[in-house]
C-alpha cells in the first residue's frame, strides 16, 4: 500500500471558515474520482495561539506507485489541481509506505 501524504498552507486571504469549506466540503468530490484511490483522509491543523507552518495535511491511500501514476496523469487530476487553486497557497508532498509501530509491546 502506497500513501500520498501532502502538507498544505491555506492562501492567507482566506478566513479559516472559508478554507475548511473549500478543504473538507468541496474538495473531496475531486479526489474521490481519482481513479484507484482507496482512502482519503484530511487532517486540518487545530487553531493554536502559535501560527503554524502548515494549515493541514492530507493522506491519500492506492495500492502501487503505478496507481499513484495513474490517478495524477489523468484529466480528474487536472480538475483537483484547478480546484486547489482556490484555496491552497502551497502543497508539498511525498509518497511513503505506512508502517505502525507497537507501543510497550502491543499491538
Amino acid at each position: 500500500m502506497i500513501k500520498v501524504v501532502a502538507v498544505v498552507k491555506a492562501k492567507p486571504e482566506l478566513s479559516r471558515e472559508e478554507f475548511l469549506h473549500f478543504w473538507n466540503v468541496e474538495h473531496p468530490d475531486y479526489v474521490r474520482k481519482l481513479p484507484g484511490i482507496l482512502r482519503y483522509r484530511q487532517n486540518p491543523a487545530i487553531e493554536h495561539r502559535k501560527a503554524w507552518p502548515y494549515s493541514g495535511m492530507a493522506e491519500l491511500w492506492f495500492d502501487s506507485v503505478a496507481d499513484v501514476k495513474a490517478a495524477y496523469g489523468g484529466p480528474e487530476a487536472k480538475d483537483l489541481f484547478d480546484h486547489e487553486h482556490h484555496f491552497l497557497a502551497d502543497v508539498e508532498w511525498f509518497l511513503a509506505e505506512e508502517v505502525e509501530v507497537p507501543l510497550r509491546g502491543g499491538a
